[in-house]
């Protein structure tokens, strides 16, 4: 929902746009174009407002314009106007595309001989080279497509500044041998640059450099596979000589081990090569170094599917015209490489049958089934009668990590539902089986997540326990999407979607994995440890904070024994001091010392700052509740 200002001055420029010039004088143009300007990056408006005045600014209502079309820009938007818009590496996703479109824009309009442009298109530049840079040093999913997209931006407008658009392909070709798992960005950075910039080659020569960079590297295994679908894509390049590629081919084949693993998967892409490569214009070219490949592979490989596959072509190259070969192998493909659908009689047959049906997944309307949290049953922190504990915070805290030398030592975290059926679930699906439960992360926090299968689920039943077993990367709040494949006791199988699984900070918490011979002493001496690290002053990654709230005694205590019991360390009948130890996996540790004065005082200490904020808005949420028990 726009705020009212939004929306006034949406109204105004409707105005302008109606009564042009009869209502608003070119001083008040100015005045507007310089209002949404400024608008455009005021700090306290939120993304989608300053992206609202920038799209504003893009179809902004002369009085007498003298563009047309979509990117016709206002006269009066100036580079020097539109210099405090150039997009930072800051700014949000959304907010640096829509900037660098509108500086793309402005300096398009001038020439290349101006001073201005000069500097203005080398910032640009600048920018997305510090975006590559970002990239390069291990950037997050949306930053790798954020500069792709910027990227395409940058080359849509100014391809043919050679100065720019080469050395965009040398950076681009270096990113890719030093990140080779980006390989489909890169594909579809060509593929839209060849579509959208039809009178361009610079998507071929950014492809042919693409094959060069890969047949002059060094190999290694894992990068293989982006290699291989790299060079299938340029392949289907006419312009492109393919001699490199299959020397290529033919050295991985013959001086590796790939043919004696036998990978299905890399022999599938290995063939995907082959194929793409029988049907090149300069196959002729090609002809007896690649019926060597197809002979090696048929002969040698190590999957009975691979050879077959390669015998197949190996007949067909050494035994068909080069029309009638191209025709063979594009039948049942239609445009783009997808492949076409044919009507059989097997189908007709099934069809009539009602198999079809059947054999399809058809997706439910409604949402048919949730996970529903199981209520926790807080207990003790279960110490050991018989102590052995030391009495140092240095040796605690050596035996502690010692227990982290052991590879996924206390790294998950287990989260219990319920699946039952939703509300607004039909009948029909009251009695469902075999269901398959899928889960895809939201952001990069998390290890993926395998999928789970429940055998059943009946709405007149007691719903089935599911343990989701979380793998942090880093212990933060994140969402889950859901789906489920089931079927229903009408025999059809069914996708629904599941609504999305929200997990809070205080999911992440578990008690303190310690020794199970310490006692107290232990965890006291342990915590005293951890504490006197994470309060030094010195670059550990630890730090220190204070949250101060009222609470009465009887609150607190309250509080405490809710949520704090599993955790506690010290005596719970200590009335002075409270400490309390969360464990976060993968490696991480929250402490409170909890004081009750005129006001009660949780000292915090981590040894990751970045949990900070989320342990404020925990510990805001627990005392706000317990002083609206207790009023």
């Amino acid at each position: 929902c726009l705020s009212p200002q939004v929306c006034l001055f949406h109204s105004t420029l409707l105005m302008k746009s109606a009564f042009t010039d009869s209502l608003f004088s070119a001083e008040d143009e100015a005045f507007l174009l310089q209002r949404l300007v400024v608008l455009s990056q005021h700090p306290l408006l939120s993304p989608p407002e300053k992206l609202f005045y920038i799209d504003c600014i893009l179809s902004f209502p002369e009085n007498r314009p003298i563009g047309c079309g979509d990117d016709a820009l206002p006269v009066l938007l100036t580079p020097r106007l539109a210099s405090v818009l150039v997009p930072t590496v800051f700014n949000d996703s959304a907010t640096l595309l829509a900037r660098l479109h509108l500086l793309c824009l402005v300096y398009l309009e001038e020439e290349d001989e101006e001073e201005e442009e000069g500097r203005g298109l080398g910032y640009l530049y600048d920018h997305l080279t510090s975006l590559l840079r970002i990239v390069d040093n291990g950037g997050s999913r949306e930053i790798v497509v954020t500069f792709f997209r910027a990227a395409f931006l940058f080359l849509s407008y100014f391809f043919p500044v050679e100065r720019f658009s080469h050395s965009l392909m040398e950076e681009l070709c270096s990113l890719y041998l030093r990140h080779t798992h980006l390989a489909p960005h890169f594909i579809n950075l060509a593929d839209h640059i060849q579509e959208q910039l039809s009178e361009s080659n610079w998507a071929t020569e950014f492809l042919m450099a693409l094959q060069g960079a890969i047949t002059d590297a060094e190999l290694t295994s894992k990068d293989l596979r982006w290699h291989l679908k790299i060079l299938a894509r340029v392949a289907e390049e006419g312009e492109i000589k393919q001699q490199s590629t299959v020397d290529f081919l033919s050295h991985i084949i013959t001086s590796s081990s790939l043919c004696v693993k036998g990978d299905w998967r890399l022999g599938n892409f290995l063939l995907g090569v082959c194929r793409r490569l029988l049907v090149h214009p300069g196959f002729d070219e090609l002809l007896i170094p690649l019926a060597d490949v197809l002979q090696h592979l048929a002969s040698r490989y190590g999957d009975t599917d691979i050879r077959d596959h390669a015998r197949l072509y190996y007949t067909l190259l050494t035994t068909l015209s080069k029309d009638k070969l191209a025709g063979v192998l594009s039948q049942g493909y239609g445009e783009g490489g997808g492949q076409a659908k044919k009507r059989t009689f097997s189908c007709i047959v099934a069809e009539s049958e009602g198999l079809t049906s059947l054999l399809t997944v058809h997706r439910a309307k409604k949402i048919i089934l949730k996970l529903v949290e199981e209520p926790q049953t807080e207990t003790g922190s279960g110490l050991n009668l018989n102590e052995d504990n030391p009495e140092e915070a240095s040796v605690a805290l050596e035996q502690y990590r010692a227990q982290f030398d052991v590879p996924g030592f206390a790294s998950e975290i287990p989260l219990n539902y319920q699946l039952t059926h939703s509300e607004s679930a039909d009948s029909c699906f009251d009695q469902l089986f075999s269901i398959r439960l899928h889960f895809s992360l939201t952001d990069d926090h998390y290890e993926l997540l395998g999928d789970i299968s429940v055998p059943c689920v009946f709405r007149e039943r007691p719903p089935p326990s599911v343990k989701l077993r979380l793998k942090p990367r880093r212990p933060q709040p994140t969402s889950l999407h859901a789906s489920a494949i089931f079927t229903a006791q009408d025999g059809f199988s069914w996708l629904t979607d599941l609504p999305d699984v929200h997990v809070a900070f205080q999911q992440t918490f578990l008690p303190l994995p310690a020794p199970e011979t310490w006692g107290r002493g232990g965890r006291l001496s342990l915590f005293d440890g951890f504490w006197d690290e994470m309060s030094r002053e010195e670059p550990t990654g630890g730090a220190t904070s204070l949250f101060c709230c009222q609470l009465q005694e009887e609150a607190l205590k309250t509080l405490v024994e809710k949520h704090f019991l599993p955790y506690l360390v010290s005596d719970p009948s200590d009335k002075e001091e409270i400490k309390v130890l969360f464990f976060l996996p993968p490696q991480s540790h929250l402490l409170l010392r909890i004081r009750s004065e005129e006001t009660v005082h949780f000292n915090v200490a981590t040894d990751n700052w970045q949990l900070l904020p989320h342990i404020n808005s925990y510990l805001l949420t627990l005392t706000s509740s317990q002083e609206d028990t207790h009023t």
